[in-house]
């Protein structure tokens, strides 16, 4: 009579543990994308509530009263100063219900400009290292940004 075997062989653990190591090589790089795509999805709905909030502000502006123009501040921040609240207005303008903060880590937004000029410049910071920034046009209440870069228009259209 033949004695049962009770363990695995080495031969055995060698195999298993070369197909985990292949199935992981395999999967680590399609996770860093993944993670690209959700920073970048973030931002395009970012981008989207931005937009439609500065039409609402318009369209309140119109209904009570306070002109037709558009909202001359997005935020009160300061530009280039991390952990400040970006998109949430002042006390007289509300755009964001809840503010996005700013950083200079991948998926965080920056005010580069200060609320003085007649364009206020946004960045959003990309997982590589790149940047798209997006100006706010007071004149005529636009949030876009060079249409000539692609992820800008993965983020806009």
């Amino acid at each position: 009579m033949q004695k049962r075997r009770n363990a695995f062989t080495m031969i055995e653990l060698v195999f298993v543990i070369v197909i985990i190591g292949i199935l992981t090589a395999v999967a680590i790089p399609k996770f860093g994308a993944v993670f690209q795509d959700a920073y970048d999805s973030k931002a395009a709905e970012t981008v989207a509530a931005i937009r439609s909030s500065i039409l609402n502000e318009r369209q309140r502006r119109i209904m009570t009263g306070g002109g037709s123009s558009f909202t001359p501040i997005l935020d009160d921040a300061s530009a280039n100063t991390s952990g400040e609240a970006l998109f949430d207005g002042n006390a007289t303008v509300e755009m964001l219900m809840y503010p996005i903060y700013s950083g200079t880590k991948a998926g965080k937004w920056m005010k580069k400009t200060n609320n003085s000029g007649a364009v206020i410049t946004y960045r959003y910071n990309l997982r590589n290292g790149d940047y798209v920034d997006f100006n706010y046009t007071k004149a005529t209440g636009k949030f876009d940004c060079d249409h000539t870069n692609d992820t800008c228009q993965y983020l806009t259209e």
